[in-house]
């Protein structure tokens, strides 16, 4: 059999999309895109990528300077994309959004922060090259956690276990799909995403990249304990009705504790002279059952709530300016807004000038 040649081996490589959401990240965003960009072009070096691969930045609608850095990153490098949201729609959205714009044949998430290492992603490149189509990174350890967020995290696995959500043990949005499972992934049509989730529910072929964790560039954490624990809930109502049925299972046994209360009143009425307590015995019960049929309407409400969303069928997001590729649009890709200007390419081109003379890498 005639060997591959160098050349055509390299033409052969896969290309890849890393896709980086970005809120509030001036402080970080210029040492990423050098970091990424390097990963970019030592794994292009190696022969793993295509010259094509390009770095997605997805700006949630920050309220601080990292759109305009994100848009001048774009314009002086033709590996990088940056897509702006119309307002901040939360990191699963705009993760989602990057994912929606991306053609390539992996595609990576990572965070701005890259406390998930990009040296890793040549481990996940080598993986799904090697027949895997989701590749997940996961920690090792949770050392640089605090207690508190330690004992949460494990808790937290614990009971989505118990519930039957199958998610894998300390992995975030550190991950490689396939152009196939990022495809499929975009077919499914809830609003209310927890996506570490929903890529498990794909289905396809996976394996998991071991790694340790590093610090944070620059800044503060995004997901502070009250995004934390929405995030949570959400993967709880979006992956199991086991709260739901343990409303059934909550009523059966009040009902049960009721009845033996009703038992043992009529037992020492007709058969004991003592005097039956009658504001406890009526007080008592009342307020247990009160208290549960409360607690049943919230996590009842959580549902319907979530169902309300689901039916109005609003898009996740929209898409306020893309520059560096030209936009995709459709009902899994959002939608561009009223007076949408063309997408700029680097060089300031406009789309049909960039298309007609594509610029090389």
């Amino acid at each position: 059999m005639e060997s591959v040649t160098e050349p055509a081996a390299h033409l052969l490589a896969p290309s890849l999309a890393i896709v980086v959401p970005c809120y509030n990240e001036e402080a970080v965003i210029a040492d990423t895109a050098a970091e990424l960009l390097a990963a970019l072009s030592e794994l292009e070096a190696s022969g793993r990528i295509a010259a094509a691969s390009k770095i997605y930045f997805v700006d949630d609608g920050s309220r601080d300077a990292t759109w305009p850095l994100l848009e001048k990153l774009a314009r002086e490098n033709n590996g990088i994309v940056a897509v702006a949201l119309s307002r901040n729609r939360g990191h699963q959205n705009a993760l989602y959004a990057g994912l929606s714009q991306t053609r390539e044949d992996m595609v990576v998430s990572i965070d701005a922060d890259l406390q998930d290492g990009p040296e890793n992603i040549a481990a996940m490149v080598d993986a799904c090259c090697a027949g895997f189509e989701v590749v997940f990174g996961v920690r090792e350890e949770r050392d640089s956690d605090t207690w508190f967020k330690r004992m949460t995290a494990e808790g937290y696995y614990r009971v989505m276990r118990s519930l039957g959500v199958d998610l894998v043990f300390n992995h975030a949005d550190f991950r490689l799909m396939s152009r196939r499972a990022v495809d499929t992934l975009l077919e499914y049509p809830e609003t209310n995403l927890f996506l570490r989730g929903m890529v498990r529910e794909l289905g396809f072929r996976s394996t998991s990249v071991f790694y340790s964790r590093r610090p944070r560039l620059a800044g503060e954490s995004k997901y502070p304990l009250r995004r934390m624990l929405s995030l949570a809930w959400k993967g709880v109502t979006a992956f199991s009705i086991a709260p739901l049925r343990a409303i059934t299972l909550l009523g059966l046994v009040s009902g049960g504790l009721a009845l033996g209360l009703i038992v043992w009143v009529l037992f020492v009425k007709l058969f004991s002279n003592s005097v039956v307590p009658g504001w406890a015995s009526i007080m008592v019960p009342v307020l247990f059952i009160g208290s549960v049929q409360l607690l049943c309407l919230g996590v009842i409400g959580e549902y319907l709530g979530k169902i309300y969303e689901e039916v109005k069928r609003r898009p996740r997001f929209h898409l306020r300016e893309v520059v560096g590729a030209e936009p995709v649009v459709g009902p899994e890709a959002g939608s561009l807004m009223p007076g949408y200007p063309q997408a700029r390419y680097p060089g300031g081109l406009a789309r049909d000038e960039a298309l007609a003379n594509p610029p090389g890498r």
